[in-house]
């Protein structure tokens, strides 16, 4: 049947005609569009911005509502200063000193008879302050042996459960209880140590020392000008505590949608955010400089040191779960983006993995409907695996950088396997002429473009 000239003429023409209308409209809309984008992109990027602001609040603000609202985390957090050297000697130190200004050294002359105290006088006043030394020297020891012991680490658990029940004074600056807030110092008080030092000299022959009274005694464990401020910043990030983290990641997740370019965006949030904690981290450790260098002379430093790592080894360990999980939500966002280089280290590993399933089939082994289900459902599966990994981190109760990495690992191993079962159904059953793999990574919309797609950007 022959072709009408004519009513390819008026088909072309027609064609041309809404080639026309179409790039008159997409002109006339050009600038409307762009100037919309400029718009979501200014508002992305102030949430973005915004949510690497608050991350390093939100750290502080997790780490004291955890000291404050759980004991076994604070008892943790404070624990090991009990094994501490140069803690224990501090505590040494401030113990003897206490139990010597209360043991009552002149009641050894009760029991001497009244014809013989002004011979014993006389020698006392030669031998006084060598009997006053050796004294010393035995209390010290009794102390030293005991603050090394396990009797002491087990004390000292009992005082920081105890001490727990105050520690919210810290931050309201109310005085009372086991700690302490006077001024610009925070103490605890050695009151349950001395006690136990008290009954240790009694039973290592000093029965004198059964006539100590009940003395309170504290130890230092912050003093700064800083504390006041201090109290001010945590009661408020208190009294935010689990919002100021939401607040940080919501803000991350709306600049993420409201981006032009979500993929990017996911980028710059991830590592903003690790660039908060990081930033967190040097002022952490500028800050501990300044304070060593404003204590008193008479404070020990090693145990001031001792004592601030300790404080903050929890907030520092939050940092590093921050900054990993950036690093690995950047690193997966732009894997699996269109960029050149994402799209070689895809092919990379999909080609690896069927090589090596290729292998495995030509040693006998046989997919079947393991392969074709794997196929099938591969972007579910691989989805679901990166939900359950979020869901599982969501509800660790303190998640740490190898929590972090170790998960990663594992959903990597995950998606492995699910692309070496990922086999066709119109495969050979000998493997012998099979597609080429497709990318890996998470399957679905975040794998990116075919490896055949020809307009993907570098």
């Amino acid at each position: 049947m022959a072709a009408d000239p004519s009513g390819d003429r008026e088909l072309a023409e027609l064609r041309e005609r809404i080639a026309v209308l179409e790039h008159r409209e997409h002109r006339e809309q050009g600038p409307p569009r762009r100037e919309h984008h400029r718009v979501r992109s200014f508002f992305a990027v102030l949430l973005i911005v915004l949510a690497a602001v608050l991350t390093p609040l939100g750290v502080v603000a997790a780490w004291s509502k955890s000291q404050v609202t759980d004991t076994g985390r604070f008892v943790s957090t404070m624990a090991p200063l009990a094994s501490d050297p140069s803690v224990q000697n501090a505590l040494t130190d401030r113990v003897t000193t206490a139990v010597m200004q209360q043991l009552p050294i002149t009641d050894l002359l009760n029991d001497v008879a009244p014809a013989d105290r002004p011979l014993l006088d006389a020698a006392l006043g030669r031998l006084g302050p060598a009997l006053t030394s050796g004294l010393t020297g035995f209390v010290h020891d009794q102390v030293l042996r005991f603050v090394r012991s396990d009797a002491f680490a087990t004390l000292w658990t009992g005082v920081l459960r105890n001490a727990h029940a105050a520690f919210d004074k810290v931050l309201t600056g109310q005085g009372g209880g086991a700690v302490q807030v006077r001024g610009d110092t925070v103490s605890l008080d050695l009151a349950p140590v001395i006690a136990a030092v008290k009954d240790r000299l009694v039973a290592n022959g000093l029965g004198l020392a059964s006539k100590i009274p009940e003395v309170h005694t504290d130890y230092t464990l912050v003093q700064s000008d800083a504390v006041r401020k201090a109290q001010t910043g945590l009661r408020v990030l208190d009294l935010a505590g689990f919002w100021v983290p939401v607040l940080a990641v919501l803000c991350a997740v709306g600049g993420v949608l409201l981006a032009v370019r979500p993929r990017p965006a996911t980028v710059g949030a991830a590592l903003g955010m690790a660039a908060g904690a990081v930033l967190l981290g040097a002022g952490l450790s500028v800050f501990r400089t300044v304070y060593l260098d404003k204590l008193p002379a008479d404070v020990d430093q090693a145990a001031a040191m001792a004592v601030y790592d300790t404080l903050v080894r929890y907030l520092r360990a939050g940092i590093r779960m921050v900054l990993a999980l950036g690093v690995v939500i950047a690193l997966a966002a732009w894997l699996t983006g269109p960029g050149r280089r994402a799209g070689r280290v895809r092919r990379l590993w999909g080609s690896g993995l069927g090589a090596v399933r290729q292998a495995a089939e030509g040693l006998g082994l046989r997919l079947g409907p393991v392969g074709r289900f794997a196929h099938r459902w591969k972007s579910w599966l691989g989805w679901g695996a990166v939900v359950a990994a979020a869901v599982v981190l969501l509800t660790w109760s303190y998640p740490t950088a190898a929590v972090v990495l170790w998960m990663a690992l594992v959903l990597l191993a995950f998606l492995a396997v699910l692309e070496f079962l990922d086999a066709p159904a119109d495969a050979p059953a000998d493997g012998s002429a099979r597609p080429p793999a497709g990318p890996p990574g998470p399957p679905g919309p975040a794998a990116g473009p075919p490896a055949d797609e020809k307009a993907a950007p570098a």
